[in-house]
């Protein structure tokens, strides 16, 4: 069974990190509704959920998908690219699935956000927050499993994911203006609309694909290419950089 492992917001949100977005005001309220309707969503879809409590000296520990990747073989422990965010590591490692060996990144910088797995291929975003040295080190852990690693520049997005996700084991969705659709010349390729640049970032679940409410226009395209669709408003989460993949740490089923 698919699970998935989601953390509460801060309070203090507001004061995580940025890197492509200033400032603006977060509704902590808000944030914490949309987070229950985000996990309503999973559980709608059979995923079990299980959500730890937020800490508020941690402004971005709601991101959870940055601290680990969950493959059916094994758990992998990452490394965060801003050191600010080291302290969000303890509560996901106790929250590790037990079903399956756990391993932890021996060096280097990585978020979950720039890891994109497609079968046994796992694309590996060289962002801002994710370095050569972290993708080295990633694929010392994950080659036994029969996975190969390949890296993907991004020049315009904080990470992989933000700017593409997968639809299905063929078909993928990106931003063409935040990365290079050359990395995946294997794959079917949908475009976001162009002005709604943050609508690559989908989660797709159950036969779903959850997108972001502000992204219409590209729901609409894929309803047409004939993936259903599920739109969320996590307008504050946009907020603090973050989108649907962020929200969340998919646990697949054991091999």
């Amino acid at each position: 069974m698919i699970s998935a492992l989601l953390r509460r917001p801060s309070t203090l949100m507001e004061a995580g990190e940025r890197t492509h977005l200033g400032r603006s005001p977060i509704d902590p309220q808000l944030a914490r509704v949309q987070h229950q309707t985000y996990a309503l969503a999973l559980s709608s879809l059979g995923l079990q959920v299980e959500i730890l409590e937020a800490a508020d000296d941690l402004p971005d520990c709601a991101f959870v998908e940055d601290m680990a990747l969950i493959l059916p073989e094994a758990s992998v422990l990452l490394r965060p690219g801003a050191s600010s965010r080291s302290g969000e590591l303890a509560a996901v490692a106790a929250a590790m699935p037990a079903d399956r060996p756990g391993r932890r990144l021996a060096s280097g910088r990585m978020d979950g956000g720039d890891l994109l797995v497609v079968g046994h291929r796992i694309f590996v975003g060289q962002s801002t927050r994710t370095d050569g040295e972290g993708l080295l080190a990633l694929q010392a852990v994950v080659q036994d499993f029969g996975y190969r690693v390949q890296g993907v520049p991004v020049p315009g997005a904080l990470h992989l994911k933000t700017a593409v996700t997968a639809l299905d084991a063929g078909t993928l969705l990106l931003n063409p203006d935040w990365i290079d659709e050359a990395a995946f010349p294997d794959f079917r390729r949908l475009h976001v609309v162009r002005d709604e640049p943050f609508g690559a970032n989908t989660l797709t679940l159950g036969g779903k694909t959850l997108v972001q409410a502000s992204t219409p226009r590209t729901r609409s395209l894929l309803e047409a290419a004939g993936f259903p669709t599920h739109d969320l408003d996590i307008s504050e989460f946009a907020k603090a950089e973050a989108g649907l993949t962020c929200l969340s740490l998919i646990v697949p089923a054991k091999a």
